[in-house]
């Protein structure tokens, strides 16, 4: 990989305004989903991109659910880039914000509003990307594409997922950059930026129970309601297996690698053994919300979300059903998982355990890469001390559909760590947030490693 310094032209502090000022208008755009309307926010960034003699195109099944894509042109010599976002933002309660989710009010240093961090910032620090790429006029070796898709959040199938179906040829790429990852974080007194290297596939369950019919007023033992509820009651006192994944043991690697002996000694005791690991867990030096989210690293998971049953209070419902989120670890099968649930909560034949969909797509891909290393070398010049690891991403992304196009897709949303605990900012709650000196840096962050992958 050709390696090449900052560049000495760009003014960092007014590339910073702008992406700032950029950041607060298209928090501006309401783009909840549903019902979406993205196509407010994809004809917003056209036309910054095309005063700056950048073409796009805005493609998707509905009007009002587009995706904009923009490419700059390499020489050829190397495969694409794809820098992957998404416009679209979840639900809000707008009387339990502190600042109105659509204003993008700037208070004590923070930018509020539904997308701040989820994942707007994103958007516009690629968005910076490309600008700064063609004013600079980099040669490069590769095409770098600008994906900002509509959906994500309700599982892309109006935005990437429509994309890489009917128009894969606007986004395929040997390497691609998403969300996931990038978050700084404080361990021990370390810090660190992590890197989505494998990410969860999301099949969902449902269980529907089974009973007798009948009048309330007369309770008899065979309701669904109960058998339901003491099925799900089992979660509560039992998990899913652990499985280690190679990037599992990466992450930890690292960390031991990094911390002193005797918490080296903790993070290691997590890959020893499979049945001891939760122990394990329990007693490294790291956050609640960590230790909760390292927990699902280790494991296929099942969460209930959706409770149905009944149509009126005087009647004993013939069935009740449960929607249960699923999340599979890379290499895993639907039919498998199947398999591990029903061992799990046991074998009554009144309560029938099925997928919700089949989405097999999870992914892994190797920490070693050139592209890697860029995000390596970036950050510890503009973070000196920290350090890079390979991070599982719990939820699951539009990755996927990237993924399936045969891209090697890595997480890197660069968040400065500021001391504020995990780095997720309030990530779908109230008062969603970023730092102006977070989009500031991370501006730099992203362009400095996409400049150092795509410089011929």
């Amino acid at each position: 990989m050709a390696q090449s310094s900052p560049d000495k032209t760009i003014d960092w502090q007014q590339a910073g305004d702008e992406s700032v000022k950029y950041l607060c208008e298209l928090l501006r755009i309401d783009t909840r989903n549903p019902p979406g309307n993205e196509t407010l926010a994809a004809e917003h960034l056209r036309a910054i991109l095309q005063h700056e003699g950048i073409e796009s195109v805005i493609v998707g099944p509905e009007p009002h659910r587009g995706t904009l894509i923009a490419r700059l042109r390499g020489d050829g010599s190397a495969s694409p880039l794809l820098l992957m976002s998404h416009t679209d933002v979840v639900p809000v309660e707008p009387e339990k914000w502190t600042h109105p989710p659509f204003a993008a009010e700037i208070a004590d240093g923070l930018i509020y509003g539904r997308g701040a961090a989820d994942m707007k910032n994103m958007v516009i620090m690629e968005l910076m990307t490309m600008l700064l790429l063609k004013r600079a006029g980099v040669p490069l070796k590769r095409d770098v594409i600008f994906m900002a898709s509509a959906d994500e959040e309700v599982g892309g199938i109006y935005g990437a997922g429509w994309i890489a179906t009917h128009h894969p040829e606007l986004i395929r790429a040997e390497y691609a950059l998403n969300e996931g990852g990038g978050i700084g974080m404080e361990i021990n007194g370390r810090r660190y930026y992590s890197v989505e290297t494998a990410e969860k596939a999301a099949p969902g369950i449902r269980l529907l129970a089974h009973g007798t019919p009948g009048h309330a007023s007369m309770p008899h033992n065979d309701n669904a309601v109960i058998k339901l509820a003491n099925t799900l009651a089992l979660l509560r006192e039992r998990c899913l297996p652990i499985h280690f994944t190679a990037t599992l043991r990466e992450c930890i690697e690292a960390l031991v690698r990094t911390q002193p002996p005797e918490a080296a000694e903790l993070f290691r005791a997590v890959i020893a053994d499979e049945s001891t690991t939760d122990a394990a867990l329990s007693k490294l030096p790291i956050t609640d919300d960590l230790r909760q989210e390292m927990a699902a690293m280790v494991r296929n998971t099942l969460t209930p979300t959706v409770l149905r049953a009944g149509s009126q209070n005087n009647v004993i419902p013939s069935e009740a059903e449960a929607e249960l989120d699923g999340r599979i670890l890379p290499g895993w099968t639907v039919p498998e998982f199947l398999a591990e649930v029903r061992q799990l909560l046991g074998a009554d034949p009144a309560v029938e355990i099925e997928p919700l969909h089949r989405e097999t797509i999870s992914f892994e891909v190797p920490f070693q890469s050139p592209l890697v290393d860029a995000m390596k070398a970036v950050v510890e010049a503009n973070d000196p001390g920290a350090t890079v690891i390979p991070w599982l991403n719990p939820a699951s992304t539009d990755a996927k559909y990237a993924a399936s196009l045969g891209a090697k897709v890595y997480g890197f949303a660069p968040v400065l760590f500021e001391g504020s605990g995990d780095g997720w900012q309030g990530v779908h709650g109230h008062d969603e947030h970023v730092s102006v000196r977070s989009m500031h840096w991370g501006t730099r962050v992203l362009y400095e490693v996409v400049e150092r992958f795509v410089r011929q």
